[in-house]
């Protein structure tokens, strides 16, 4: 039986490149980078060259780049390192309602212990009003954290446009408020430069783009008031105490210095002949924000996010173009997914995070999906080596499968 993965926004193959770069550290050069004596020299040469190609890829200085397990880690340290360590000076965070749930979730715990969280919510497309959060800032705000790419749907925030704004209000009212974006599906994917684009704090992972799981990192500008979270040795500059794992780090290195946009970009036609058979195969279906991919944060001269309507195919260029998010009335998803992987084929119906729940996905809603539609819905999440014959395929037991759900519908 065929087999095609098209679920790589929840984890992605290692790269062959990659794994042969992290063998040695298993069992040839296998010293602990904090000891003094050679062996342990060699792996921290190692640590160090890997921090250097991670920092490179996103514009940041080498000792601003702290390697963490992942991601999540990654987001928890940033949430609740900057309330305590800045808990004198205010207590207010400004967020969305279509984060992943590693910052939706601290922001709830952080609530029961007295922080202050906004949650903005989003338009028809999955976009923020910048107007909306330029007036959520106030004196207690510490911190602005705006996912850079949605997991679910792919669409891409103004990063750039919030950067000034939170720029041009700490200079006007003499404040500093922090600004964090969770990077972890756009790193690699676009073009990212923490200084152009105003960012003081950053989550990545490497499992996302061709690296091995358990390893991610938090880019912290110089500066940055954060408090550690975890307590031991003085590790990663000492935000992150804990034996370093130096062959993944080796392998997230190594990921950031093979990919960059141009190796996703003939997804970009993929993704458009993906759309284009959707329409053209399955009725009643309707692609979850934009249709057309950019390799760019979008952001117009005035630093607004161009503003469109759902169900249509609006040329604005801000997702990213390895997601196509899909409703598909009638038909269920966890049924479509389950179906689907019978045929060989893995997709998803949201985030691999929230896949346990039965509720539908909470982006969706927000960008206002009705509820029962948001359960019919599925994301297709290509990778760099994905081929227009496995769309072809795809589509050909989509189509039956879909035909054959919503006979067994009472509701059709």
């Amino acid at each position: 039986m065929k087999r095609i993965y098209f679920d790589n926004a929840a984890t992605t193959q290692v790269d062959r490149r990659v794994f042969s770069a992290m063998k040695p550290y298993f069992c040839d050069i296998y010293g602990n980078a904090s000891s003094l004596h050679s062996f342990g020299l060699a792996s921290k040469k190692a640590l160090e060259d890997a921090r250097e190609k991670v920092a490179t890829k996103i514009g940041a200085k080498h000792n601003e780049i702290i390697f963490t397990s992942g991601a999540t880690e990654a987001d928890n340290l940033v949430l609740r390192g900057v309330v305590y360590k800045n808990a004198g000076t205010g207590n207010h965070i400004v967020t969305t309602e279509i984060e992943h749930p590693a910052i939706l979730e601290t922001c709830r715990f952080l609530e029961t212990q007295g922080t202050r969280v906004t949650y903005l919510g989003v338009d028809k497309n999955g976009l923020i009003s910048l107007d909306e959060l330029e007036k959520s800032l106030g004196p207690k705000t510490l911190l602005v954290s705006i996912i850079f790419a949605n997991n679910e749907t792919g669409v891409i925030q103004p990063i750039k446009g919030i950067g000034r704004i939170i720029k041009k209000y700490n200079k006007k009212n003499s404040t500093k408020i922090y600004f964090h974006t969770d990077a972890v599906q756009a790193f690699t994917k676009i073009d990212i430069d923490v200084e152009k684009m105003n960012i003081d704090l950053m989550s990545l992972s490497a499992h996302k783009v061709y690296g091995p799981k358990g390893i991610g990192a938090l880019y912290v500008k110089n500066g940055t008031q954060i408090e550690k979270i975890t307590h031991g040795g003085h590790h990663e500059y000492n935000f992150r105490p804990g034996t370093e794992n130096t062959a993944s780090a080796v392998g997230f290195g190594k990921t950031s210095e093979l990919f960059e946009p141009a190796s996703y970009k003939k997804l970009e036609n993929i993704r458009k002949y993906l759309i284009k058979k959707l329409k053209k195969d399955i009725s009643d279906c309707y692609i979850n924000g934009p249709s057309t991919s950019s390799g760019q944060a979008p952001s117009t001269s005035s630093g607004q996010a161009p503003s469109t309507s759902l169900r249509t195919s609006p040329e604005t260029g801000n997702v990213l173009n390895s997601i196509v998010n899909v409703t598909i009335k009638g038909a269920e998803g966890e049924s479509m997914m389950l179906l689907l992987d019978k045929e060989g084929i893995s997709v998803s119906t949201g985030s691999a995070c929230a896949s346990s729940s039965l509720e539908p996905s909470y982006v969706l809603q927000a960008m206002g999906v009705p509820k029962e539609e948001a359960h019919g819905s599925l994301r297709i999440s290509m990778g760099k080596d994905s081929k227009k014959d496995e769309i072809d395929y795809f589509i050909y037991h989509l189509k039956i499968i879909v035909a054959k759900l919503r006979k067994l519908n009472p509701l059709i």
